[in-house]
């Protein structure tokens, strides 16, 4: 199952995964993943944290993310949760490509048995109908 962690710039959403991440690396018993597009949370998360900057892997659009994240769960058997810091500026504002890129991203979850959490920089009210129900507004 997939968990949005929405709100405005400046909302407090990045200290959120940071909290959440640095918890499932006390608990898990496999792999956190934390993607992001550069490099600013690499001294904020525990070492044991996989961070992947997605500037590094040339990762743009909905697609291309989706994919990569599809690769990381097939790659990896013992992966138990994934953060994506930034989502929107991955993969772009367009609110019904988002709507599709999370249904898809919550199908894998489930089938890979990872909980994914995805950062959303926008008003839970501009999210698309249906997805409030994932939506943690901060």
């Amino acid at each position: 199952m997939i968990t949005l962690i929405v709100g405005k710039k400046g909302s407090g959403k990045t200290k959120k995964l940071i909290e959440r991440a640095t918890k499932a690396v006390e608990t898990s018993n496999g792999n956190v993943i934390v993607i992001e597009k550069g490099l600013k949370l690499t001294y904020d998360l525990p070492h044991q944290a996989r961070l992947i900057d997605t500037d590094a892997y040339n990762v743009s659009g909905a697609q291309m993310l989706f994919g990569f994240v599809s690769g990381i769960c097939a790659g990896n058997y013992d992966v138990t949760d994934i953060f994506i810091d930034s989502t929107l500026k991955i993969i772009g504002q367009d609110m019904n490509v988002f709507k599709t890129f999370a249904e898809s991203l919550n199908t894998l979850a489930q089938a890979s048995n990872v909980k994914i959490t995805l950062l959303v920089s926008a008003d839970a009210a501009d999210l698309p109908a249906g997805m409030d129900s994932l939506a943690e507004n901060v």
